[in-house]
């Protein structure tokens, strides 16, 4: 387009001024900023605050794993160990299951097979243990909920009212947790119930 004075000039460029605008002006590097040291002291301690706790973050991660890892390796038999404890007690019950009186007058064919079973029960047990998971038998002790469960109680006043009188079936540990708790009977503890009941 031309005006009328025959300049071909856009109006737009017409209005922008001739120099751009420089919202902060550049600093020569041999002439600071007012207040450098300041600014250059907190930020010095804003990313030594950011180190210590990435740091600290690093060693708190480094634990929780080496834990998992270990946690790992002593519980990734837990299943696996829960179903060889059928085996355990079906190798109890079959040694239960013969009285007394009859493995005394065995004939050696039974003698034999008795053993058999004995020493296959003993190899599982010790099998299990050399992997972290051990038999207990809390026969005579104080009930503890975390490791048995009670079945039923039994009236008996030769015992503290709480104690386990009966193991119904054993219990079992891998490392420090329970894989399976025992099976009890409780005395109720007469002889604290009377003293109760006067």
């Amino acid at each position: 387009m031309t005006d009328s004075n025959g300049s071909n000039e856009n109006p737009e460029k017409q209005a922008q001024p001739a120099e751009p605008v420089v919202s902060k002006p550049y600093i020569m590097p041999d002439d600071p900023e007012p207040n450098s040291v300041e600014a250059l002291t907190a930020e010095a301690a804003e990313s030594r605050d950011k180190m210590l706790r990435t740091l600290a973050e690093m060693e708190n991660l480094r634990k929780r794993t080496h834990k998992e890892i270990a946690d790992g390796r002593t519980y990734a038999i837990t299943n696996f160990a829960r179903e060889v404890l059928d085996i355990a007690d079906s190798l109890q019950r079959a040694l239960d299951a013969v009285p007394a009186d009859t493995k005394a007058a065995a004939d050696p064919g039974l003698k034999a097979l008795l053993e058999g079973v004995e020493l296959t029960e003993r190899s599982l047990l010790n099998t299990l243990e050399k992997n972290g998971v051990k038999k207990f038998d809390p026969a005579g002790e104080k009930f503890d909920p975390n490791f048995q469960q009670a079945m039923y109680e039994v009236p008996d006043s030769s015992v503290p009212a709480g104690t386990v009188v009966q193991v119904v079936q054993a219990g079992y540990t891998i490392g420090e947790r329970v894989l399976r708790p025992a099976l009890v009977a409780v005395s109720k503890g007469g002889a604290k119930t009377q003293a109760a009941s006067e």
